[in-house]
């Protein structure tokens, strides 16, 4: 092919009808000249041969991913992470954006993922090196899906909890206890103040554990809590297995007595999450796994916004995604981002609730606060509160007096001389004080 004909995958963004595009933001590594391995890469992705032999016709007007926007970043002296070390010419890191026509898949998360990160474009030639590292949507595209069924208001109004954060609690052991023992600390974390008690994403429907029973102790011991303490409990139960029994295990959890449910997104796949939504009669929240396999290289793969974004689209009214500290190994500008992406405006698309965990406790809420900049987020502490050494009532109490502390200004050593459940937790899992300043009231709204 001439060059020439290359031109037809570029096209100036104002010049094209916005809501018949996705936009897709790409890091590539590429060889030779950058401006037709682009070309490349939108043909790969879409049209691949735009016209049939003997036809004076051109399908890429229509049906073509089109380059709007080309960086180059830098030469490299050979590809990232080893790959394809016999290059032809130079080697260029770039920014690539892209506009896809969403005619060619339509409001279908599979053929959306198919075209956007398939065969097209991980293996488009000389480019072996490839991030997708951002999505936008237009209205029109949007309109299609359901997205959270509640969002962040609607488990506001489920908990009748407004101005501060959504407290849950990972169930510990979490994997292991019968059903008994389980459902006992369920009760003990939600009368020390937890807003929901949930099971690991490790715990399935079980022999030791079956969901059924379990779903039914949880669900008197939820409706004891609330009696207790007057307020609204969630048991967040775990339903991921196969697609087909999705439904099943919704009616099953449901009218045993759980009242949301979380499913590991990318394990069961986003089509069988958007199957789910439509038939759910509680919120759904997501669980992270699978999530590090496909984010964590810096150059290669899905960015973790993406995923965020695309969980959100498929319907989960919360999103339990990797958190702060080097746990969870995501940079602090990664972990806001995935905020971002539940919070912002999306369209006709509610906002899900964004929960960033990993190895919380009553010592890392302030510094989470203070970063996210809102109250609309959730702590999921697991130890830090069932493994508190005064038991989960007081583990809890420990993250509701932290949350005090932070609304009286005070720092958590100060706050804890009152409040002993404090004391011991600072003491059990480390002296983390939250001596930053901190607004006089809680922020509401998204992250800006």
């Amino acid at each position: 092919m001439e060059t020439f004909d290359w031109a037809g995958f570029f096209a100036d963004g104002f010049d094209l009808d916005r809501e018949a595009y996705l936009f897709l933001d790409y890091y590539i590594e590429c060889s030779g000249d950058p401006r037709i391995a682009a070309a490349h890469f939108c043909a790969e992705q879409s049209t691949a041969q735009w016209r049939r032999v003997g036809y004076d016709e051109d399908l890429r007007p229509r049906f073509g991913a089109r380059v709007i926007d080309l960086e180059v970043l830098r030469e490299l002296p050979s590809f990232s992470y080893g790959l394809s070390p016999a290059a032809e010419g130079p080697i260029n890191a770039c920014r690539l954006r892209i506009a896809h026509p969403h005619g060619n898949f339509g409001p279908r998360l599979p053929n959306l993922l198919s075209a956007i990160c398939g065969e097209g474009t991980f293996f488009a030639p000389g480019i072996p090196v490839v991030k997708l590292l951002d999505i936008a949507f237009p209205n029109s595209y949007l309109s299609a899906f359901e997205g959270p069924q509640f969002g962040v208001e609607g488990l506001r109004a489920c908990l009748r909890v407004y101005e501060r954060p959504i407290l849950f609690g990972v169930i510990k052991p979490n994997i292991g206890l019968p059903p008994e023992a389980f459902s006992a600390l369920g009760y003990e974390g939600w009368v020390g103040g937890l807003d929901i008690a949930k099971d690991d994403e490790m715990l399935a429907d079980t022999p030791w554990c079956p969901l059924a029973r379990r779903a039914e102790l949880l669900g008197e011991a939820r409706r004891h809590a609330e009696a207790s303490t007057g307020m609204p409990k969630i048991y967040l139960a775990n339903i991921t297995d196969e697609v087909d029994l999705l439904i099943d295990l919704h009616d099953l959890a449901v009218a045993r007595g759980a009242n949301a449910l979380l499913l590991n997104a990318l394990p069961v796949g986003l089509s069988g999450v958007r199957l789910l939504r439509k038939h759910a009669e509680v919120p759904l929240v997501a669980h992270f796994p699978l999530i590090a396999a496909l984010s964590r290289l810096a150059h290669f793969g899905i960015h973790t916004r993406v995923i965020t974004k695309l969980q959100r689209l498929a319907g989960f009214d919360a999103i339990i995604m990797p958190g702060f500290g080097r746990r969870m190994q995501m940079t602090d500008d990664e972990v806001l981002s995935c905020v971002r992406a539940c919070l912002e405006p999306m369209g006709p698309i509610k906002p899900s609730l964004p929960v960033p965990g990993g190895s919380d406790w009553a010592g890392t809420l302030p510094s989470l606060y203070e970063k996210l900049g809102t109250v609309d987020f959730g702590f999921v502490p697991g130890r830090g509160v069932f493994g508190h050494p005064q038991g989960p009532r007081a583990g809890a109490a420990s993250i509701r007096q932290a949350w005090e502390a932070i609304v009286s200004g005070k720092g958590l050593e100060e706050y804890a001389l009152g409040h002993p459940e404090l004391a011991v937790a600072l003491a059990a899992f480390g002296k983390r004080t939250a001596q930053t300043p901190v607004p006089e009231a809680p922020l509401t709204g998204a992250v800006s």
